[in-house]
């Protein structure tokens, strides 16, 4: 946590200002408890939605580190970041700032976790995989990755807006890994594209087939209940890979396949949307902690707006991609029947949701419409 401070040249001059009654609070320094929350007065107050936020009084603004691995621009996580930060800033008055770095210019995903886990005090918030603190010792949220958990957006906005949801959030911090979920968003459903001469239409269809996938297991044995072969190809090393033979197909959600052109070399799409790519955005509890409750209640609120915007501009973002790869000739298939999908992979979900977790996992399932 950062606190800008006024100077003692600045104090001087506003000397008078403050014995007329502006009412400005001392900023607290790196490490000590937080300032007593003051008495708010009439102009301070959150601006209605739609007017600029007022121009904060130096001395009170507290800036938090916000950090995002992908770019901020063209990107659903991008966009959701940039309404979390505007709301903020807009609720608070401007006495909260959010300095977004994005890009990665913070480190990668695991990078950013450890440091934000082991309280270095560099990042205070993030944005990152749903499922990534699973290798921090939360169990819920491995739920998330299982293929054909969710049978469509409204089931997972069913769940990120339910008690069940906030219990996922809430599993980080009651653990002690020193960060608390604030709210979830997602950025679109991970789909199949295979090489010209293999179209899938079926789990039969992917027998004996090499298909990159992350190093991740649950996606590893997701791949081979299908039948297929995963192959250890680096994100960057896709394109080519189909290319040249190596592989004959991949997954990715739906905008992310068209802004890497891979229909240029896997014009055959799949929708058979086998994870969705659900995300959570994380702030340290030493952050969240030195913050009044007012101030966290802003920070919340924001997040809602943000996880509400993230919902639309998902949508819509997949939709107008769709469309446009249709009108490019893309082999765009359907799948409107997942039976034999979800049959194939029902193993994996057994393997995962035992215990305590298979009720969770039934109740998640029970979230669809």
């Amino acid at each position: 946590m950062k606190k800008k401070l006024i100077s003692a040249v600045l104090c001087a001059v506003m000397a008078a200002s403050l014995m007329a009654g502006c009412g400005l609070s001392g900023g607290s320094s790196a490490g000590s408890e937080p300032a007593a929350e003051a008495e708010p007065a009439a102009e301070a107050e959150a601006p209605a939605e739609g007017e600029a936020a007022a121009e904060a009084p130096a001395g009170d603004v507290i800036t938090l580190t916000m950090a995002e691995v992908n770019p901020l621009e063209n990107t659903v996580c991008g966009a959701m970041d940039l309404k979390f930060k505007e709301e903020v800033e807009r609720l608070s008055g401007g006495t909260i700032q959010i300095d977004l770095q994005g890009g990665g210019v913070l480190g990668v995903e695991a990078d950013i976790l450890d440091g934000m886990t082991m309280n270095s005090g560099t990042v205070d918030i993030c944005r990152i995989s749903a499922f990534a603190l699973t290798s921090y010792g939360t169990k819920k949220s491995v739920l998330l990755s299982l293929p054909y958990t969710f049978a469509d957006r409204n089931h997972f906005w069913n769940f990120a807006n339910s008690e069940l949801g906030q219990e996922f959030l809430n599993e980080s911090e009651e653990l002690g890994l020193g960060v608390k979920g604030l709210y979830f968003g997602e950025e679109g459903f991970r789909n199949f594209f295979t090489v010209e001469s293999k179209p899938i239409t079926t789990p039969d269809d992917m027998k004996n087939m090499k298909i990159r996938v992350s190093n991740d297991p649950i996606m590893q044995k997701m791949v081979s209940s299908l039948g297929a072969t995963s192959s250890p190809v680096s994100m960057s090393e896709i394109y080519s890979s189909m290319q040249n033979g190596t592989i004959d197909g991949a997954e990715q959600p739906t905008v992310n396949y068209a802004g890497n052109s891979f229909q240029e070399v896997g014009p055959n799409l799949t929708l058979d949307g086998h994870t969705l790519g659900a995300m959570m955005t994380i702030i340290t509890d030493e952050a969240w902690n030195s913050l009044t409750e007012e101030q966290q209640g802003w920070i919340l609120e924001a997040g809602k707006t943000a996880s509400d915007y993230c919902r639309e501009v998902s949508e819509e973002k997949e939709n107008e991609v769709l469309a446009q790869l249709k009108e490019q000739g893309i082999n765009v298939i359907e799948v409107e029947d997942k039976t034999a999908w979800q049959a194939a992979c029902k193993p994996i979900a057994d393997e995962y949701a035992t215990g305590d977790l298979a009720e969770v996992y039934q109740q998640l399932l029970d979230l669809a419409d």
